[in-house]
Parts: C-alpha cells; sequence; structure tokens
C-alpha cells in the first residue's frame, strides 16, 4: 500500500512539502517555506508533522523558497539522507539557503528585541547558517530525463517544468505489490506557460495512476500573448512611469522574475524604445542569481542578446551594499528600482515602497503573484492607506500590474498539461492553490471528460492510501507533544497546525486593513467635532 500525504500547499500556494510511503519506505518531494498572513507564516516555526529522521531521502522540484526553503530546518531536526535536484538548482540553493538562514537569524533579533520589552521570551530562528551548510552537503544534482533509483524499487526521473532554471516535474515508477503492476506517479511541481523567456514549455510522459499538479491559477486565463506583445506591454508602462516623473518601483522575484525584467528592459533601452535611465537591481540574492543564469547561459532559450554580454548592460546597476542601497533613495525621478521581494512581505523592497508609494509621480509595477495577506497584495487591490514598518502610509503612486510576467502556467495550460498526461487510472490530486482555484480548475477538467470524483483536493496535513484504482482518505494527522527523545507524537488523524479559514487571510491582516480605513476615515471627516464622535463611538463599542 502507497501512502501520500500533503503537508503543505494543500489550500494555499506555500510550504510545498508531500510525503511518500512505499516499499517500507518513506519520503518528501519538496519542503517549502510557509509566506503569506502572519498565522501562515507562523507555520515556519512548528514542528514538522513527522519525524524528520524517518525521511529516507527527498526530491526537489526546484530552488523557490516556497519548495526548499524549509530544508535546513529538516536538517536541523534530524534529517540526512539524500537531496535529489537538477545542477542549476544546486548552484541556486548554494546561496539561497544561506541567504535564507541570516534572514531567519535577523527576523527573530528583531522579534526577540519586542518581546523583551514587552517582558516575553526572546525567540529562536527558524534555523542558523550551519544548518544551511548541512543541507548543501546533502545536495545530489543529477541530470534532466536521467532515471535514477534513490532506494532499492523506487525509480524517479525529472521532467522539464519550464518554471524557472532548473525547475523539474517528477516521474515516480515502483512495482505495487498488491497488484503487481508498476506503480506510475508525477508530481507537477510548478509548471511554466507554453511561451516562457529562457525555457521550453513543460513536458512529462503519458499514463499514470496518479498525478499530483499544482492549480495556482486554475482559475485564471491570461490574455493570449507572445514575447513580443509582452514586451510592449512593459514598454508602455515604463515610458507612461518615467514620463509622470517620478520613479518606477517593481518588486521582483529574486529568481527568474528579476533576470527576464532585465533581459527585457535591457533590449528596450538598446532599441530606444523607453526613455534613457538608470536600472537599480537592489537583492544581492537576485545578483548572485543573476550570475547562475549567466553560468548557465547555454541553457537558456529565446535570448535575443549575446550570452557573454547577458544581463551586463551599461545602464544596469547592480546593488548589493547597504550603503549603496540607502543612496537610492536619494534618487527622485528617473530611475526604475527592481527590487525584492516579489510579494513586498519583506526584504529592501519595503524601504523603496516607503519611500515612493505617496508620490504621485510614482509608479509601483507589479509583475507577479500577489499572496493574499501579503503588502503586495493590499497595495494591488487598491487600498489607499497601507503599514510599512508599522506606520501608515498614503497610496498616492500609479498602480499598475502586469500578468504576463508569471512564472506559473494559466488555466489553459495545467488543463492542457493533464490531459496530455493522461490517461490517469488513480486520481488526480489538485495542490498548490487556493480553494477557489482548485474548484474552478475541478469543474472544467470535468466538462473536459475527467470523472469528477477521480479528481481531489487534499486538505492540509491530509493523507491518502493509494490503489490502482482509487485512493481513501486517511484524515488529517493532529499533531501532538514533542517527546524528550525529541521525537513528534502523532495522534489522532485531525489537523490542529493552521484552521483552514486561516491559509489566505488572518485578524492581522483584518487589523491592517481596519486602521487603513479608519484613518481613511476620520481624514476625510473635515469637522473636528464630528471626529470626536466618530471616536468616541468606537470607544463605546470596544467597552461594550
Amino acid at each position: 500500500m502507497t501512502t501520500l500525504s500533503f503537508f503543505g500547499a494543500a489550500g494555499t500556494v506555500t510550504g510545498s512539502c508531500s510525503m511518500v510511503e512505499a516499499l517500507g519506505h518513506k519520503f518528501l518531494i519538496d519542503c517549502g517555506m510557509f509566506q503569506g498572513s502572519k498565522t501562515v507564516r507562523a507555520l515556519n516555526d512548528e514542528p514538522f508533522p513527522f519525524d524528520p529522521k524517518d525521511a529516507d531521502f527527498l526530491l526537489l522540484t526546484h530552488a523557490h523558497i516556497d519548495h526548499s526553503g524549509l530544508l535546513p530546518k529538516l536538517v536541523r531536526h534530524g534529517f540526512t539522507g539524500p537531496i535529489y535536484c537538477t545542477q542549476p538548482s544546486a548552484d541556486l540553493l548554494s546561496f539561497m539557503l544561506l541567504d535564507s538562514a541570516r534572514i531567519q537569524k535577523s527576523n527573530a533579533e528583531r522579534q526577540s528585541r519586542k518581546n523583551i520589552r514587552r517582558g516575553l521570551e526572546p525567540v529562536e530562528p527558524t534555523y542558523e547558517e550551519k544548518d544551511a551548510r548541512n543541507t548543501l552537503e546533502l545536495l545530489k544534482p543529477i541530470e534532466m530525463m536521467a532515471w535514477i533509483e534513490p532506494a532499492k524499487g523506487i525509480q524517479a526521473k525529472f521532467w522539464n517544468a519550464g518554471h524557472i532554471l532548473g525547475s523539474a516535474s517528477i516521474e515516480l515508477r515502483y512495482p505495487d505489490k498488491d497488484t503487481g503492476n508498476t506503480m506510475r506517479m508525477i508530481f507537477s511541481g510548478d509548471l511554466g506557460p507554453d511561451e516562457k523567456v529562457f525555457h521550453h514549455e513543460p513536458g512529462g510522459d503519458k499514463g499514470f495512476d496518479y498525478i499530483i499538479c499544482e492549480s495556482t491559477y486554475g482559475d485564471r486565463d491570461r490574455d493570449e500573448y507572445t514575447l513580443e506583445t509582452r514586451r510592449k506591454h512593459i514598454q508602455k508602462e515604463l515610458e507612461e512611469g518615467l514620463k509622470r516623473g517620478g520613479n518606477v518601483v517593481i518588486p521582483c522575484f529574486a529568481v527568474e522574475r528579476s533576470q527576464e525584467l532585465l533581459h527585457d528592459i535591457g533590449w528596450l533601452l538598446d532599441n530606444n524604445k523607453i526613455p534613457k535611465c538608470t536600472v537599480f537591481l537592489d537583492s544581492p540574492l537576485a545578483t548572485k542569481v543573476t550570475k547562475v543564469f549567466i553560468k548557465h547561459a547555454d541553457q537558456l532559450d529565446d535570448i535575443e542578446v549575446d550570452a557573454k554580454s547577458l544581463f551586463r548592460h551599461k545602464d544596469l546597476k547592480l546593488v548589493e551594499d547597504v550603503e549603496d542601497s540607502k543612496n537610492i533613495a536619494k534618487i527622485k525621478s528617473g530611475a526604475i528600482i527592481i527590487s525584492a521581494s516579489g510579494m513586498a512581505d519583506a526584504g529592501r523592497i519595503q524601504h523603496h515602497l516607503k519611500n515612493n508609494i505617496y508620490d504621485k509621480n510614482s509608479t509601483i509595477l507589479f509583475v507577479g503573484y500577489q499572496a493574499p495577506g501579503t503588502l503586495g497584495h493590499v497595495i494591488s487591490n487598491g487600498k489607499k492607506d497601507v503599514r510599512i514598518h508599522g506606520k501608515m502610509f498614503k497610496v498616492r503612486a500609479h498602480i499598475a500590474k502586469l500578468g504576463n510576467y508569471s512564472a506559473h502556467a494559466d488555466q489553459v495550460e495545467l488543463i492542457d498539461w493533464v490531459l496530455e498526461r493522461g490517461p490517469i487510472t488513480g486520481g488526480l490530486f489538485l495542490n498548490h492553490g487556493d480553494n477557489d482555484a482548485r474548484k474552478e480548475m475541478r469543474r472544467l477538467l470535468a466538462q473536459k471528460g475527467m470523472t469528477a470524483s477521480r479528481i481531489h483536493m487534499p486538505k492540509f496535513d491530509e493523507s491518502f492510501e493509494l490503489t490502482a484504482s482509487t485512493p481513501a482518505s486517511k484524515g488529517r494527522a493532529k499533531l501532538g507533544k514533542v517527546k524528550s527523545n525529541g521525537k513528534l507524537k502523532i495522534k489522532g488523524r485531525k489537523s490542529d497546525r493552521i484552521p483552514e479559514a486561516q491559509l489566505l487571510t488572518d485578524w492581522h491582516n483584518d487589523f491592517a486593513a481596519f486602521m487603513g480605513d479608519l484613518t481613511s476615515k476620520i481624514e476625510s471627516e473635515s469637522d473636528p467635532v464630528k471626529r470626536r464622535k466618530l471616536i468616541a463611538k468606537l470607544q463605546k463599542t470596544l467597552d461594550r
């Protein structure tokens, strides 16, 4: 009997982590960090719902932090098996995990200072740099499209997923002792769109017992576009943004998205398609990632410059030093500032937002998915007052969004990928998507002829027993206490890690939205007497 468990990215788009138990082995597909609301991020510091020591090995789809970010925590708590991934993924992880460890330490120190002022206990980082370095020692780079045998009887093959450099869908094959046949499964990982600079469209074999597919854009279909039309769209936004007289600030993911932007903006500058300007890539991590792209330039597709000059435009400034980053604040107009994080929920981008978001001449341009609960989601959805670093800011800058830089396949492309992998004899699991996206994708697949009862939307921490014909849910794992020997006790089958209603937004988001609305309401009332009455009315409600 095979058991498949979903320990993340079920009802949400971060924290990807699945466990397979087969042929006496336990192994993981990904171990990602949770991002989004504070309640969701708090999961990063809770115990795993399994004992890391029990996992024999791990197969990593790609280097994005929501798929790899908790690997050092896994190692910190006892995992010692090999981590199989592609060579580009290993190259990216060589500094991404160290960077993540430094962030964990910085966040813990900041929270500890707050706690001490409040009379509370200090906190420990999720993991430390030594844990990240120990993780890197476990990486086992493999070739794309080559079969490996990570454990006796279990074979794995990495297929191009077209998402980011080194990304893969992972096929599994092993004998099914119940039927005497071969069990075949494929984990999509994150799938890229059919047309994307740098990478070919996603691939994979046909005919599986089970498919586990992401559904990030399961309810959204982008306008049909080519790389040429995408470039025209960003040309328009940059032209208009620079003509307004302020800066153009772009929250951007360090891996892949930043490099795509640099490639397109460099082409626009060379061909006089936008006004002459200075482009700042203000992200030490993105700068390191860019160097990995240069290293693997021979594997990239659709680049329009010589590989040796890739990302080396004369008007591009790669910013790593903190003081150089601070000096960008002195520039009030005529600059394009690309900075991480892509959802604007941490990092240097928040400083650039503080310096530009109140300026009606500036532009904030979003080029990627904004998870509910993040600052990027709040700004891109039209809030006029936002909280950054504990202070409220008026949103006067022009807010723009481009969907054609997404590294994810859209609704039509996801459905086509699933149908091309058929026939499916056991079932399809939709993960890595919120429930609305999964429901819509399930409905459309049923319209295309798939049996609706064979399309499953696993819940957080839910496990399934897989047979050759149909899966049976074992329910959701309930966490117990960590024993004195460090081993986590699992009891019952009901998850208590996080309520499903908290996966997208939480009370922190409600509070920030309420404070923004309250500020706007009070400021819109010019009569000071009426302002006092409004405050008194609110106070009475609080007293009740």
